[in-house]
């Protein structure tokens, strides 16, 4: 795959991005109660990962974010999976999108299809809810350094394009700007947001700015927040950045990391994806809760508007 082709997809229009993958394992089965969530599976049951993959391509997805979001080398350690092994699961995350959307193609699916490369927050790698909060006491260069080493094995199997996703401040925002550079493969940057806010208080105006000059950032945007807050997350990117804006939020339900459960109810509808589309979103899903339902009706409904 070569870095321009999703850049290239972008400025010609708008393309549907997958839902919660751990929303399709847990439909299908599969217990995410380990640490290490989905990313277990990359070892215990691979080929699962590739059939919740295929789903969201069947459902109407162009894009599928891969399983990588909590494989990290320092998570994979405190299961005493080493180094190596580690380096293996995190490169397989992306060969099993691409495997999906080959076996995509065979059963008709002609629409050109990209993998994006999930990259979590730190917190997702703690696992204990802090992805939701940031400031974990860690500096840039640290955090710069917990990240590069990932990056590197993504970059080398070579996805479209690398999701910095779930960001909750701009310290990890800066972070991954630095360890992008240098890199064959572009990213796009999603915070994770609260109202017009950061998880962790930071304005969005100075969040995005951050990117606005990056080249390696092909896309800005918000994911795993409430449906309501996309709206004006849509007009702030668009607004300092210039460049496309990405959104997946989730169904509107709310995590208690506590008791690792979802509460509330569902606030998400595919017909907002129009409003989000005309301020600029060129790559819209969902996140935590939204299934192939959800994205077939928001593919339906990208389809449909003018």
């Amino acid at each position: 795959m070569t870095s321009n082709i999703l850049a290239d997809a972008l400025a010609a229009g708008t393309l549907v991005l997958d839902g919660g993958l751990s929303n399709q394992l847990g439909a299908a089965g599969h217990d995410l109660s380990d640490e290490l969530w989905s990313a277990r599976l990359l070892a215990d049951r691979p080929e699962a990962i590739a059939e919740a993959h295929l789903a969201y391509f069947e459902a109407g997805a162009d894009v599928a974010i891969t399983s990588s979001y909590q494989a990290t080398f320092e998570g994979f350690a405190k299961r005493g999976i080493k180094h190596d092994r580690a380096a293996e699961l995190i490169a397989g995350s992306v060969e099993l999108a691409v495997d999906a959307a080959v076996e995509a193609g065979r059963r008709g699916i002609e629409r050109p299809l990209y993998v994006a490369a999930s990259v979590g927050p730190y917190g997702a790698m703690l696992a204990d809810g802090s992805e939701y909060r940031g400031r974990y006491g860690l500096s840039v260069a640290e955090l710069e350094a917990f990240h590069r080493p990932r990056l590197e094995v993504l970059d080398l199997v070579g996805p479209d394009v690398l999701a910095f996703e779930t960001i909750p401040d701009t310290v990890e925002a800066e972070a991954l700007l630095r360890a992008v550079r240098g890199l064959r493969v572009p990213a796009w940057l999603s915070y994770s947001i609260a109202g017009d806010r950061t998880r962790a208080g930071q304005p969005l105006e100075e969040a995005f700015a951050l990117a606005a000059d990056a080249d390696e950032i092909i896309a800005v945007g918000v994911n795993c927040c409430a449906p309501e807050d996309v709206d004006g997350a849509v007009e702030i990117a668009a607004r300092v950045t210039g460049k496309p804006v990405v959104v997946y939020p989730n169904s509107g339900e709310t995590w208690d990391a506590g008791a690792r459960a979802w509460t509330g109810r569902s606030t998400f509808t595919a017909e907002q994806v129009e409003g989000w589309r005309a301020s600029g979103a060129r790559l819209i899903g969902g996140c935590c809760r939204v299934g192939p339902e959800a994205i077939a009706s928001i593919a339906r409904t990208l389809t449909a508007a003018p």
